[in-house]
């Protein structure tokens, strides 16, 4: 049996340790850990177990700037869609749509698109290219038949045949393009050259043009009674005298001297003494004046 001197001893001990246990808990608590384990805490550990503040966000660069290249949108994959600009979420909608059976037939096709802009689709939109391979068949074959057409009466026009004839002074260039042996180049020049004289009085005038094709003159005819704009030499200053082709610069200060020390004009061969007015000069140029 145990006395009663050994059950207060043991007691007495039980008190000291249950003192000691709690003085260690309570020390340990208040401090929250030892020195040294709080310092082996690196800094970027401790601060990411900050809160965020109000209105903090996670990813602060820059999105990466879309790229603008060619594509069909019909065979376009993922990586170049997502480099055009587009959203994750888009890219998948397109796949979803192409997989569905879809295809776009034309540009606008892929302004249909769910969350893509007006902005965005204006930036896309001369890139687009779609592949003939996703025409529909009707709209095809109706292409070629326009092209077809406009390559029969645009690019190659139906040419005259020998004995007909146009009229020089009131063609076009899609009717002065009939003739043999004139292009487009050709009819430019018929017509620019008849804007400067003020129309031609002779079908020979053509061949005043530089190489123009002489067999082509036989296709050309004028009214008998041509109407020419006509150039008022008593009116006209040096400067719009000269703009005429068959006036330079010299015959045009010889008319403005001539008017200058004699008065009006009457006649070209008023200027026949002048160097400058040989007589081919003068007949040349008659159908063209008046005073």
């Amino acid at each position: 049996m145990m006395i009663k001197s050994d059950r207060r001893v043991l007691i007495v001990l039980l008190c000291i340790i249950v003192a000691a246990l709690a003085v260690i808990y309570f020390t340990d608590g208040r401090q929250g850990g030892k020195p040294e384990e709080q310092a082996t805490i690196p800094d970027s550990i401790r601060k990411s177990t900050k809160k965020p503040k109000k209105g903090y966000t996670y990813y602060q660069g820059e999105p990466p700037k879309p790229e603008l290249f060619p594509f069909d949108p019909n065979t376009a994959d993922s990586t170049q869609l997502l480099r055009l600009g587009l959203q994750p979420w888009q890219v998948r909608n397109i796949y979803k749509y192409r997989a569905a059976g879809g295809v776009y037939h034309q540009p606008r096709d892929f302004a249909k698109l769910y969350g893509l802009t007006l902005k965005q689709y204006r930036q896309l939109e001369p890139y687009i290219r779609i592949s003939e391979e996703y025409m529909p068949a009707d709209r095809y074959f109706s292409k070629n038949e326009v092209v077809e057409k406009r390559r029969d009466t645009l690019k190659y026009p139906v040419k005259l045949q020998p004995g007909e004839c146009i009229l020089l002074n009131s063609a076009d260039t899609s009717q002065l393009r009939r003739v043999p042996g004139i292009g487009s180049y050709f009819a430019r020049k018929i017509v620019d050259y008849r804007e400067r004289l003020g129309g031609y009085c002779r079908v020979q005038q053509l061949m005043e043009i530089d190489d123009f094709p002489e067999s082509a003159i036989a296709y050309f005819t004028l009214p008998d009674n041509v109407s020419l704009r006509k150039l008022n030499l008593n009116r006209l200053t040096l400067n719009e005298l000269k703009r005429h082709p068959y006036i330079n610069y010299y015959q045009a200060r010889a008319i403005v001297d001539y008017r200058r020390l004699h008065g009006r004009l009457e006649s070209l061969r008023q200027l026949s003494l002048s160097r400058d007015f040989p007589p081919e000069a003068i007949e040349r140029l008659e159908p063209y004046v008046e005073y």
